[in-house]
């Protein structure tokens, strides 16, 4: 019997990465490998290097905040006790494979991981990105500055604990001439009805 190609890329990662592989699971037609954050940089090199594996393209990254999240409610396998994750997506042109690889940061006040630029220079903005919306620190990166949000701004706005009307609002004083910071006057309401449906709504009965 012949195996399926996420049975022959699943048996490839576990003969390659061995004991450097936490977790691996697969979902929606795709495999996600889980990975400790002090393996990160070898193992994002091996994937990309190793001849049966080739991972030439870093596609996008993002973060991940858990912090609502149960051990229970995660459908792709266990996930450890960290609130922040970061998930990479892989791209093999050369063997036609997708993967996803996600890592926990261990600190929850700062998240830090290592920077994968040396190895996709691609990641930069990306990185830069989880860094302005959910405040992971990337050791390495070069630049690491907010990129979507102004350098005055205050919080991550992707965390699952930041208002969903923000800090502060921004506008332009004509009195001073020149844009000014000031607390949110925009009050808190429910904008999505609560929807309740019949049970087997739908469905035949």
């Amino acid at each position: 019997m012949s195996l399926s190609r996420l049975e022959t890329l699943s048996l490839c990662l576990q003969n390659i990465l061995a004991n450097k592989l936490v977790s691996t699971t697969e979902q929606l037609g795709e495999l996600t490998i889980e990975v400790d954050p002090g393996e990160l940089l070898w193992v994002m090199k091996t994937l990309r290097d190793n001849s049966e594996l080739g991972f030439e393209i870093l596609i996008d990254l993002c973060g991940v905040d858990y912090l609502s999240y149960g051990v229970e409610s995660i459908t792709d396998g266990d996930r450890q006790d960290n609130r922040f994750a970061v998930v990479y997506h892989l791209l093999s042109i050369s063997h036609n494979y997708r993967l996803r690889v996600r890592t926990y940061s261990s600190n929850e006040e700062i998240p830090v991981l290592d920077s994968v630029i040396e190895i996709w220079p691609v990641a930069n903005w990306y990185e830069r990105e989880v860094f302005d919306l959910y405040g992971v620190v990337f050791n390495g990166h070069p630049d690491l500055r907010r990129i979507l949000t102004d350098y005055g701004f205050i919080g991550n706005p992707f965390r699952k604990d930041f208002p969903l009307t923000g800090n502060v609002e921004m506008r332009y004083d004509p009195d001073q001439q020149r844009v000014i910071y000031q607390p949110v006057s925009i009050e808190p309401r429910e904008i999505m009805p609560r929807v309740i449906r019949e049970e087997h709504y739908g469905g035949n009965k």
